[in-house]
């Protein structure tokens, strides 16, 4: 009869035809919890966010606010409020603007906020890059693991179509 538990080495000779030396990482660690029989690991945002910096986090919220609609039209009426605050309309209540039209601090406030936000951005996009790295991984090992099973189960059913083969051909053997 089949064993039911078997070491990772065992698995990976009975499956793939080559020793646990032979095979990369990933399908090691694959063949370690076929073995062991761990289901599967953290999915790729639970991955993420062990590893994630308050930085991160925080270049995370930066992008998600800088790049929303939300952002842009209110970042559009404080514009707005900034041009007519600083507009000559406000003179004949006494009011000097304190930016006069080509609004230069404007332009020097726009230019930090702007160097400020890209490096920022890039670092949210490379660690959307990074979480699509381990999700690539997880799919891989999810892949790579149904292919084992399959090849696992393939083995079982041509084991019991032996057993039945054999024994319908001793019950034949027996009538004549």
């Amino acid at each position: 009869m089949h064993k039911t538990s078997r070491t990772p080495e065992e698995l990976c000779e009975e499956l793939l035809g080559r020793t646990l030396a032979d095979v990369d990482h990933e399908e090691r660690r694959v063949l370690e919890r076929i073995a062991s029989g761990i289901l599967m690991g953290p999915d790729a945002q639970e991955e993420a966010a062990l590893h994630a910096t308050f930085a991160d986090k925080l270049a995370d919220r930066v992008a998600a606010v800088g790049g929303s609609w939300g952002f842009i039209i209110a970042f559009g009426v404080v514009l707005f409020g900034w041009m007519l605050v600083n507009s000559s309309a406000f003179e004949m209540f006494g009011l000097h603007p304190f930016d006069a039209y080509p609004y230069i601090f404007l332009n020097l406030m726009l230019s930090t906020l702007a160097a400020i936000q890209a490096p920022v951005i890039m670092m949210s996009q490379n660690r959307a890059s990074d979480k699509d790295r381990i999700a690539a991984r997880h799919d891989y090992e999810v892949n790579l693991r149904t292919q084992l099973e399959i090849i696992r189960l393939h083995k079982r059913m041509d084991h019991l179509f032996e057993l039945l083969a054999a024994r319908s051909s001793a019950k034949g053997g027996d009538e004549t």
